[in-house]
């Protein structure tokens, strides 16, 4: 049995507060990113302080330190990354110690994840598992007392949905955030509505999904002129009359003044100041030194009549006032994208920054949970120690975890560090690698050694080298694959695998075969299969109209490339160059890179492809496989040229005959579909000063624009950033190359090269359409997005095998229903393992699958018998029945009804 806390701890470690005072609530706390302008181990260490000064291990030594010199004294720490780095470092006496100051609710932890996960491109299965390690790390060293109530997400650059619905259904009673659009706040500021009710789900029944959300006063930051850190220059206060510059009495008005104003914003007698910032706290007596005095002497001037009473506190203790308040809060439904800091400032760019870096991000993400993970469950014990030595899974899990980081997958972080979350992955995916081919011959029977190929998009397998004709290489991976290999053609045929599953396929040279693929150049004027009908205008070899058979529906369809020039910042109207973080174009209208494409067609029996080519640095293959319904587009874009001085930010944009009316729709990290308005945001009047980049949304795995009869849906490959500026079009941001850095702290272009491509990065990806009625739109895309996300593993062996290998294994009894995922099963400790199921449909999507399912868990695997179930919350950290949270009531009333779909369902299970 996992040690899982029964209640929630005391509140009795919050210091009383004055009914009739305005209470300022001071949180100590630092800010430590897992990773940004240096890597996260350099951050722990405190090396390279060329670049910044930041130690973490220095900073939790200090913190441990001041917080037993006054028992009055609290701290909050948040990335479970670097605390668990420092904890394995410490004696057990100062382990006892800390365990103490845990329990006294002296030292508290927030969030609790390994690290404060980025919301615009990070998939939901990723961040709940990144929060599952950090806080099982909490609560199995620390039990009750160190299971965060408060999510904890200061610095990510806009906020999705579909977290706070994952934090709710985690067992958080609120959350808080620094960073909200300029004009978002202004209005929230006049209306009282800086804390509010956010109902994070339009499927599942509230209070499920509703979580209340604070936005903080200054960011993160301490109000202006009260930084007590060794980073800042900000004076001491300096409290002996005998001394020169005695200044307590201007401290005193100073600070009064502040939480007077702030007070104003805010709805209770109750306000919170942030105390720390960026990597703060390494000389934690500076902070705390001057935080004794100034509660000390501002609460002295309650003897002189103030109503302003001081103390330490923490973002639990604060929320539980604001629970006690008892009051309504307004309603909020929608989210937090696009977030901007000023009229030119909006922070879009990073949606798409870093493409290859996010594509791999999730195809580590596919490699952990469809492979290691589920394959430790199901090879058992000889899947961590078998003939290929030992496997583990950890290291993924670690790796993926601090990808997840608002600077790791959002692309901002400086190249080097991005280099070391990609080598993180690299190294975990290699672990796991022993621990699936040892899973896959304890289930197979055949210990032959199986090849991974890793590198088969740019090099060629050593298995499968042949000059026999299959399909031809295409000229634009002829290029990508440089010298890395030879082949020239490409073989194609159709699989089919089991779930939960693997299926063994034997290719071998026959004397006669089936024909060979027929490769002609020009585009045809048609291209279709049973159920799609694609058509191309013989003039321009573009795409021209897409048809659904099935349907009897038929649309126009246009697609091309295009790049904004990227603002360099030398314009009157703002200084605000295009970067990692910010996308402004210089004009709303992009340069199209060819009119035109020069066309080759391959025929074959599986599959049929139109390969255009753009230009030298774009190219694309459309491809219609013979049992698809959709529609795939495989991009590839790079090195972007820029002799001519000037970034570009490239996009393909997709013009259909759709009416939309301005609306179209994006997912929130992967799971919740939300609308979208051009020019238009749900809660205020918007002023919009930047009509493209002022219209980008994150795009995790899918896009759709409709009208009443017909739903064009996108699904990509990794995250993205995309808008429809016009009505009917549907544009997504493939690549960018920046030549200024957008001063947001990184000091650094976003200018990708590397060793094989010193003049710029090749990306190449895939976009997959679908064209359905919109009543039975998600019955496509839904499934679609999760094999995208969820790819099958490739594993080559060579020569025969022998007679007695198992060629097909299946470790479901039945293939689950079709609105039920299987999220996760990863092995928990000996005898469990930890299973999460998820209803994937909305309730509004769907005639046939927005309906409730029920699953017999005791006949569901072929390879476990059940003994017992547990139901966990999402993040496994709390037995179901036992998350107690604080309710909330909004202002306005509960809005429709709601079916018990799209939730997610975490079980603990016991087995032989």
């Amino acid at each position: 049995q996992p040690n899982l806390p029964s209640l929630p701890p005391p509140p009795a470690s919050c210091h009383a507060t004055k009914p009739n005072m305005l209470n300022v609530h001071l949180v100590p706390h630092t800010h430590d990113d897992v990773g940004w302008l240096k890597t996260v181990d350099q951050y722990f260490y405190g090396d390279r302080n060329d670049i910044q000064h930041a130690g973490v291990q220095y900073i939790l030594d200090s913190v441990v330190d001041q917080l037993l010199k006054n028992p009055d004294r609290r701290f909050i720490y948040v990335e479970t990354a670097f605390f668990y780095r420092w904890w394995k470092r410490q004696s057990s006496s100062t382990q006892q110690t800390v365990k103490q100051l845990v329990n006294e609710g002296r030292l508290e932890f927030v969030n609790g994840g390994w690290c404060m996960s980025d919301e615009a491109t990070t998939h939901y299965s990723a961040v709940i598992d990144q929060m599952t390690i950090g806080l099982r790390f909490l609560n199995e060293t620390f039990g009750a007392c160190g299971r965060p109530r408060v999510a904890w997400h200061i610095d990510p650059f806009g906020h999705a949905r579909e977290h706070a619905s994952m934090f709710a259904q985690m067992g958080y009673d609120g959350f808080f955030f620094g960073r909200l659009d300029y004009q978002d706040r202004m209005h929230r500021m006049v209306q009282k509505e800086q804390e509010l009710l956010w109902r994070a789900s339009d499927s599942l029944t509230p209070p499920t999904a509703d979580l209340f959300t604070g936005i903080l006063p200054n960011g993160y930051n301490p109000p202006e002129g009260f930084c007590w850190d060794q980073s800042c220059d900000d004076p001491p206060i300096r409290d002996d009359p005998d001394l020169e510059d005695y200044n307590v009495d201007d401290v005193v008005m100073r600070f009064l003044t502040i939480a007077t104003s702030q007070a104003t914003v805010y709805k209770t007698n109750h306000i919170i100041m942030t105390m720390g910032s960026d990597f703060q706290y390494e000389n934690a007596n500076l902070w705390y030194k001057n935080l004794d005095k100034l509660i000390h002497y501002v609460n002295a001037q309650q003897a002189n009549g103030s109503k302003v009473n001081v103390l330490y506190s923490t973002p639990s203790c604060y929320l539980q006032e604001l629970h006690r308040a008892n009051l309504t809060w307004a309603l909020k439904t929608d989210d937090f994208f696009p977030y901007a800091d000023s009229a030119h400032d909006f922070w879009t760019g990073y949606f798409t920054s870093r493409p290859a870096l996010k594509r791999y991000e999730r195809i580590s993400n596919s490699n952990l949970q469809v492979t290691c993970n589920q394959l430790e469950v199901l090879g058992g014990p000889a899947s961590r120690q078998g003939p290929f030595g030992e496997g583990e899974s950890q290291t993924m899990k670690k790796a993926m975890a601090v990808a997840q980081h608002h600077d790791a997958v959002s692309g901002t972080e400086k190249q080097h560090v991005a280099n070391d979350y990609a080598r993180r992955l690299a190294n975990g995916w290699q672990r796991c690698q022993v621990l699936v081919s040892n899973s896959l011959a304890a289930l197979s029977g055949s210990s032959a050694k199986r090849i991974y190929c890793d590198n088969l998009n740019i090099s060629v397998c050593p298995l499968t080298e042949s000059s026999k004709k299959v399909v031809p290489v295409s000229r634009a991976t002829r290029e990508v694959r440089r010298n890395r290999g030879f082949a020239v053609n490409e073989l194609v045929f159709q699989v089919q695998a089991p779930p939960l599953g693997y299926s063994t396929y034997s290719v071998s040279l026959r004397l006669a075969g089936p024909p060979p693929a027929s490769a002609q150049p020009g585009a045809p004027t048609v291209i279709q299969n049973k159920f799609l009908r694609v058509t191309f205008d013989p003039d321009t070899g573009l795409l021209s109209s897409l048809s659904n058979l099935e349907t009897k529906q038929s649309i126009k369809l246009t697609q091309n490339f295009y790049w904004y020039n990227a603002s360099d910042g030398n314009n009157l109207e703002s200084n605000q160059p295009s970067g990692a973080y910010i996308f402004r174009p210089n004009s709303s209208t992009p340069f199209v890179i060819s009119r035109t494409a020069k066309t080759e067609t391959i025929q074959t029996s599986v599959v049929q492809e139109v390969r255009q080519r753009f230009a030298p640095w774009v190219s694309q293959v459309v491809r219609l496989h013979g049992d698809s319904r959709a529609l795939e587009l495989e991009w590839t874009v790079g090195p972007l040229p820029i002799d001519d001085g000037l970034g570009k930010e490239v996009i393909t944009r997709l013009d259909t005959s759709i009416k939309t009316s301005e609306i179209f729709y994006t997912d929130s990290n992967g799971r919740e579909v939300l609308q979208r308005k051009k020019d238009f945001r749900p809660t205020w009047n918007l002023m919009q000063s930047e009509p493209i980049a002022g219209n980008y949304y994150p795009i995790n795995s899918r896009a759709f624009i409709k009208d009443d009869v017909d739903q064009l849906t996108v699904v990509t490959d990794r995250s993205q950033g995309g808008g429809s500026i016009h009505n009917g079009s549907l544009e997504i941001m493939l690549h960018r190359r920046l030549l200024y850095d957008d001063v947001r702290g990184v000091a650094e272009p976003l200018n990708e090269t590397s060793q094989i491509f010193p003049e710029g990065l090749v990306v190449r990806g895939r976009l997959l359409l679908s064209l359905d009625p919109p009543s039975v739109a998600a019955d496509t895309h839904r499934p679609l997005a999760q094999e995208v996300v969820l790819q099958p593993l490739l594993t080559f062996a060579n020569g025969d095998l022998s007679p007695n290998t198992r060629l097909e294994f299946s470790g479901l009894q039945a293939a689950l229903p079709p609105a039920v995922h299987l999220l996760t099963l990863t092995q928990w400790d000996k005898d469990s393992v930890l299973l999460r199921l998820e209803h994937q449909f909305q309730s509004w999507e769907s005639k046939v699958n927005s309906q409730p399912v029920t699953v017999n868990l005791q006949k569901l695997f072929s390879t476990l018998d059940v003994l017992g179930v547990s139901e966990l919350n999402l993040s496994a950290n709390q037995w179901k029945e036992e998350m107690m949270r604080f309710s909330w009531t909004p202002q306005k009333g509960t809005g429709h009804p709601h079916l018990s779909v799209a939730g997610l369902h975490g079980l603990k299970l016991d087995f032989v």
